[in-house]
């Protein structure tokens, strides 16, 4: 295998939930945001936006949205936002309907888009000696925090960035023969053939710092996070709706 600094960063990645109290500089800001400017977009369409959010009304919100201490805290809070209000804009002023702005199609391309920018921007932050949370949970209750933050269209992911105050371990992943195949999928798949791995995420939730659990891989898995019940998160197909994006989707 080959070692580079980039690779080797991607490889140590952790998440940082812990952050010194500093904010980013004018220069670190500006970095960011040139990354996911030049980030990879489809059809040319840029359709992603990143909103740093710098009121202490809204952060208090959003920490209490995700039920999470660390959000809006120390360092540095942004929302990356599947944006096609802005292209629908362009289209309504220059006397044009939405065409294909509504279609699911459209808003995958959106939502690469906006996967996409956030990495890069991700990868910039540990390259400049940063760390980085990312914060699914800004979809846990949707409405909210769409008015909230008072955005017309879909915050797809969260992201706490700062300058690390803690040194988390390095959770294992799934083996390579599990998740990256040559030439053809495997489908025989047999989950016993997870034990091992099931022992090591045991111990690494036994040994590790902070948030302590001991709790298999395959037992989460079919544990609540996928067990059948409704979140507020069930609601986003309805708001996608709403905003007219995916009304071909039914």
């Amino acid at each position: 295998m080959l070692h580079n600094s980039t690779v080797d960063a991607q490889i140590n990645h952790r998440s940082i939930r812990k952050f010194k109290d500093e904010v980013l500089n004018k220069e670190q800001l500006k970095t960011l945001y040139t990354v996911f400017q030049h980030t990879a977009t489809s059809m040319f369409m840029q359709n992603a936006s990143l909103l740093h959010v710098t009121d202490p009304e809204q952060k208090k919100k959003i920490q209490e949205l995700g039920n999470q201490k660390y959000v809006g805290a120390e360092g540095d809070l942004f929302i990356f936002i599947v944006d096609l209000y802005r292209n629908q804009q362009i289209r309504q002023q220059l006397g044009k309907d939405d065409g294909r702005v509504h279609t699911t199609d459209i808003f995958f391309q959106a939502m690469e888009d906006t996967l996409l920018a956030f990495q890069n921007v991700a990868n910039a932050v540990e390259s400049m000696g940063l760390g980085y949370v990312p914060l699914g949970t800004v979809n846990d209750h949707p409405l909210e925090m769409l008015k909230t933050l008072n955005l017309p269209k879909f915050p797809v992911l969260g992201m706490q960035v700062g300058v690390p105050d803690q040194e988390p371990q390095l959770k294992p992943r799934l083996p390579l023969e599990y998740t990256c195949f040559e030439g053809s999928y495997k489908k025989d798949f047999d989950v016993k053939d997870l034990k091992d791995y099931d022992d090591v995420v045991t111990t690494y939730y036994d040994l590790r710092d902070a948030n302590r659990r001991i709790d298999s891989f395959t037992k989460q898995i079919t544990g609540k996070k996928l067990d059948n019940h409704e979140t507020d998160r069930d609601q986003l197909p309805e708001e996608l709706h709403k905003q007219g994006l995916c009304l071909d989707w039914k």
